[in-house]
């Protein structure tokens, strides 16, 4: 019982030192870590924009500390197949790097960024790719913005997986999917920008990275009104110590939260928050090999803003169909809403219909017979949020020979 207590003091007194700023880790030293870029090099992709980004991303790694004590620099092409230019302990400096970039050849093909992202995930953590464990993975994804296959679910395995996720689209894609795809926040992680003027954002980008691969880094993301999710790369190991999260909303230190973690967590999830609250977060790294400082990250989460609910598809035909949704309730009414559809297989423009806030339902035209779609609703508020809602819906094929399940007459 005494070995507790003082276990428990001695995390407490850790903890508020913490807090406070009194414990303060070493100084800052050379970045370490893996770093993959991910270019489209897709058809997609005129010849001009590949190699304007090919020199986007080699002046972006010319000044980078790369080496066997600094960082590791990757590059894969998005296509119909991931393809790997270079693995990660090919080179040893930036100019190498650089060169190597530099004559990379387009492999056009289709733009199935989702299958390169799988590929890229296992590189960043195969030592036979040269990626190291144990130290902070980053990827920068660049794209004209469009992709054959999803990129959400690979890039959430990503995340999850503490890998830092910034994204340089030359001025197309939509913007709502990509903020989702980079990491949190997107103001920070996700650059629109005209391929002429990509080296308007190289500083800035290379901040970022540098500052990413600072070792310990604790990520947050998924901010919602009532949670957030953090993630950060392994540190400890399940034998060789644990860790401790504490929660603590901001000037409130007697209504904080603990959770402690064993040392081969990598993400933990905070649900049951207030709305509109700052939050200040600590994680404890307790190991009984060497001493890790604790790490630092404010969270506010978002307003409670209620979306859309219960996406409706009814009047079905080979090419149309109506769509309807329950309105946004909540403290604050939305503006409008915007419908978005698009088939899920084979490519395809994309159809946006702007919808009143007074309405909420509308009729989609011009859509092919017998083909999947992804229906997404999105409300719009004034605060500048937005919240949406997707379903999946098929139309008919065009035998009008007999009535379609469902038909509901015209």
């Amino acid at each position: 019982m005494l070995f507790w207590t003082a276990l428990s003091l001695a995390l407490s007194l850790r903890l508020a030192l913490a807090r406070s700023g009194v414990e303060r880790g070493p100084p800052a030293s050379v970045p370490q870590g893996d770093l993959l870029f991910l270019l489209d090099s897709s058809a997609s992709v005129s010849h001009y924009e590949f190699s304007r980004v090919r020199e986007f991303v080699g002046q972006l790694v010319a000044p980078m500390p790369l080496g066997s004590g600094a960082l590791h620099a990757s590059l894969v092409h998005v296509g119909s197949q991931p393809y790997m230019e270079f693995p990660f302990n090919q080179y040893n400096s930036g100019q190498a790097v650089q060169d190597a970039i530099r004559a990379a050849a387009q492999r056009m093909g289709d733009t199935n960024t989702g299958l390169a992202l799988a590929y890229a995930k296992e590189q960043l953590f195969a030592e036979a790719a040269g990626a190291r464990p144990g130290l902070p993975k980053v990827l920068v994804w660049v794209t004209d913005g469009g992709s054959s296959d999803p990129v959400g679910p690979p890039m959430q395995e990503l995340k999850d997986l503490g890998v830092t996720i910034f994204i340089v689209s030359t001025g197309r894609g939509n913007l709502l999917q990509l903020s989702a795809a980079a990491s949190a926040p997107a103001e920070k992680h996700l650059h629109f920008v005209d391929v002429d003027d990509l080296h308007i954002i190289t500083p800035e980008l290379q901040s970022s990275i540098l500052d990413a691969m600072q070792p310990q880094q604790l990520h947050v993301s998924e901010v919602l009104s009532r949670g957030f999710r953090l993630s950060w790369p392994p540190l400890l190991m399940a034998d060789s110590g644990y860790y401790v999260l504490e929660l603590v909303p901001r000037g409130e230190l007697g209504t904080s939260r603990r959770q402690q973690l064993p040392g081969n967590a990598t993400g933990w999830t905070w649900t049951g928050l207030s709305p509109d609250t700052d939050y200040d977060v600590v994680l404890l790294p307790e190991s009984n090999i060497r001493l890790l400082r604790p790490q630092h990250v404010r969270v506010h989460t978002l307003q409670e803003e209620a979306g859309p609910e219960r996406i409706i598809i009814s009047h079905t035909r080979p090419r149309s169909m109506r769509v309807s949704w329950a309105p946004a309730v909540g403290p604050e009414i939305a503006l409008g809403y915007q419908v978005q559809l698009g088939p899920l297989r084979g490519g395809g423009s994309l159809q946006h219909v702007e919808v009143p806030a007074s309405h909420n339902s509308t009729m989609i035209q011009g859509l092919a017979p017998c083909t999947a779609y992804l229906v997404t609703v999105t409300a719009a508020f004034r605060s500048g949020r937005e919240r949406a809602l997707s379903a999946k819906a098929c139309t008919p094929s065009g035998d009008r020979t007999r009535a379609p399940p469902g038909h509901q007459g015209p």
